[in-house]
């Protein structure tokens, strides 16, 4: 039986164990490591250098791409830096870190997707109303109140999980920490606490969730009414990628974290969490930038 004070650090699992596929795996995801970088970091540049850009749509981009930057850098480097020297470990602080900065960029922006099926609404639904209900005090507001209280809710989820005693070994069955694998290490009933706060959050989530889907119904309702297919065209435009980000975002995660008992094994387990983990921060900005000609023109300024 070990206790959570008796050991320093955890061991993470790898994707491969021969070093030829270590080596693919350092690869692959340095590829989509720096496609990310430069997909997100091209999108703060253009939005923040173009005062043509400075408009609530491209503001609430810019804190989405900064939450993608934070949340695949949390995960990522340590996981190649692990294939490149063959090593599983993770110090048992670098651990509690990785669980709750991912905890808070996932979460931060899943109330940002929220916020802006809300900006959509309000700029197809409201649209004479659009300048009041989404100045910049309130844009500002929105923002301040996704990253407030994200951080918040990460920080209780953290300080509970690692308050549980670890009755079974430090060996976590992922590429990465996370509550689920965290809790899978505690002692027997010992975790019904934490297993309540992400009941509770899962109920917060599908609010959000019933609130976006009512939003982009009373939307597609709107523009189907709208007399010229160019003005269809725009209204699809602007609202299709954000429907696209949020699609893949929440299939993946409640997949990740509601699948049944029974579907899981490690290899589905890795590929589901790369799913919801490495790949949205990496292709979002190539969703957003397709078919925005604003967006590829602020970049085109950049070079």
């Amino acid at each position: 039986m070990l206790n959570s004070s008796s050991f320093n650090e955890f061991l993470l699992l790898p994707f491969v164990d021969t070093q030829e596929l270590q080596l693919l795996h350092f690869s692959l995801f340095l590829g989509i490591y720096l496609a990310a970088l430069l997909g997100n970091g091209l999108i703060i540049t253009a939005v923040a250098c173009d005062h043509r850009l400075h408009t609530p749509m491209y503001f609430f981009l810019l804190n989405l791409s900064l939450l993608d930057l934070g949340s695949i850098s949390t995960t990522v480097p340590k996981s190649m830096a692990n294939s490149l020297w063959d090593s599983r470990a993770i110090s048992y602080l670098g651990c509690v870190a990785q669980v709750f900065f991912f905890f808070f960029f996932c979460s931060a922006e899943y109330c940002l997707l929220t916020v802006m099926a809300y900006d959509r609404f309000v700029a197809i639904c409201k649209s004479l109303h659009y300048g009041t209900l989404m100045g910049s005090r309130a844009c500002m507001k929105m923002a301040a109140a996704a990253w407030g209280s994200s951080f918040l809710y990460a920080l209780l989820h953290t300080g509970n999980t690692f308050s549980i005693p670890l009755c079974q070994g430090n060996t976590v069955q992922q590429f990465f920490c996370e509550i689920p694998q965290i809790l899978k290490l505690s002692c027997s009933d010992s975790y019904i606490r934490e297993v309540g706060l992400l009941v509770a959050g899962i109920c917060l989530a599908s609010e959000c969730f019933v609130f976006i889907v009512v939003s982009y119904v009373q939307i597609f309702t709107a523009v189907l009414r709208i007399p010229s297919e160019q003005g269809q065209h725009k209204a699809f435009s602007m609202c299709l990628p954000h429907l696209a980000v949020v699609s893949l975002f929440l299939s993946t995660s409640f997949f990740a974290y509601l699948k049944p008992p029974s579907l899981s094994a490690t290899a589905l387990d890795l590929m589901v969490a790369v799913l919801y983990s490495v790949v949205p921060p990496a292709v979002n900005p190539l969703i957003y930038s397709m078919r925005n000609k604003e967006l590829k023109d602020a970049v085109r300024k950049i070079f």
